[in-house]
């Protein structure tokens, strides 16, 4: 089982992680067994497991260090990452994932939809089976729901020009940190800490994810096909404007206006002349800056953790998310 070169750095860690994608396979039992290959080669086409392996380093924060009920949390969520991802890209109508086809496109959008709520099922009953207390469910619960509803509001803008960086921050804050945020809360909670390191966890998660989204965001305009697994400034032309554009546009939206116009029919001279003007204005620059002040913002909440092996390598890898090296 192949992981993220990433994990060698971190040899217990890698093990977890590698357990964690065993407990997700062994959920994996769809009927259709063409189906239930794709599932699996997607947990296996070389997903990062960011998410789990928060969870897992928040899980020891508390005195209740439990490795298996660890390992059982991690999954369900990263199995909940993975039903977000299926359903976004039928909304984006995105072509691959991680570089392999996407399942809607090699089987239609009502196998990809299903296939969704299956993972979302498999979430639950996990999750459900390990947490500590209904209380926590009912939060998780809650916590899902404001990343569909993230999802939605990022449906609901498509093509908006008017867009502002506070509904920007606002769409991330629910689609992708709330997920980052979930992680290092469950991870905490369930190892019994206390309520200020539980909500310490929580503040570590959230910087983290609004910091991740955003350079992932930039990183559509500034890398190749190869190095992102998925279409460069497809966002753009799905009408899905994002920080360096939104930064851009702030006081020259009339240059930016014929080229956004044309939605899925921009050509490579569009999309190359709309990179141009994002240079122009600082798009990146200015976007950078404020993913460093988010992650910034995580390594503070860090070193307020209890000491430990767990609080040095969650310090390392929030270090490096800003790089993006890893």
């Amino acid at each position: 089982m192949q992981l993220h070169p990433m994990w060698d750095a971190y040899p217990n860690l890698q093990t977890d992680l590698k357990d964690v994608l065993t407990t997700i396979e062994k959920s994996i039992q769809i009927r259709d067994k063409q189906v239930e290959k794709n599932v699996k080669d997607l947990i296996h086409a070389g997903g990062k497991l960011l998410r789990p392996a928060y969870a897992m380093l928040a899980a020891q924060i508390g005195p209740d260090w439990d490795r298996d009920r660890a390992i059982a949390v991690a999954g369900a969520l990263e199995v909940l990452h993975m039903a977000t991802l299926i359903h976004d890209d039928v909304v984006d109508d995105a072509p691959t994932r991680r570089g392999i086809p996407t399942i809607h496109s090699k089987y239609g959008r009502n196998y990809a939809v299903y296939t969704g709520d299956y993972l979302f099922c498999i979430c639950f009953k996990i999750l459900s089976s390990h947490a500590s207390s209904v209380e926590n469910i009912e939060f998780n619960s809650k916590n899902i729901e404001k990343i569909l509803m993230g999802e939605l509001d990022q449906m609901r803008m498509r093509y908006d020009i008017d867009v502002t960086v506070r509904q920007y921050l606002s769409r991330i804050s629910g689609k992708t940190a709330q997920l980052f945020a979930l992680s290092t809360f469950s991870g905490a909670s369930q190892s019994k800490a206390t309520r200020f390191q539980v909500r310490n966890a929580w503040n570590i998660g959230h910087y983290l994810g609004m910091a991740f989204q955003i350079i992932d965001d930039v990183l559509d305009y500034t890398s190749s096909d190869d190095g992102l697994g998925k279409p460069v400034l497809n966002d753009v032309k799905q009408g899905v404007y994002t920080l360096p554009l939104i930064y851009a546009m702030q006081k020259h939206q009339a240059e930016f206006q014929p080229l956004l116009e044309k939605q899925l029919d921009m050509s490579d001279a569009d999309l190359e002349q709309l990179l141009a003007l994002i240079a122009k204005y600082k798009g990146v620059e200015q976007a950078f800056a404020l993913a460093d002040k988010y992650t910034n913002k995580a390594l503070r909440e860090i070193k307020k953790l209890p000491a430990g092996a767990y609080r040095d390598q969650m310090y390392a890898l929030t270090s490096a998310i800003l790089k993006r090296s890893i």
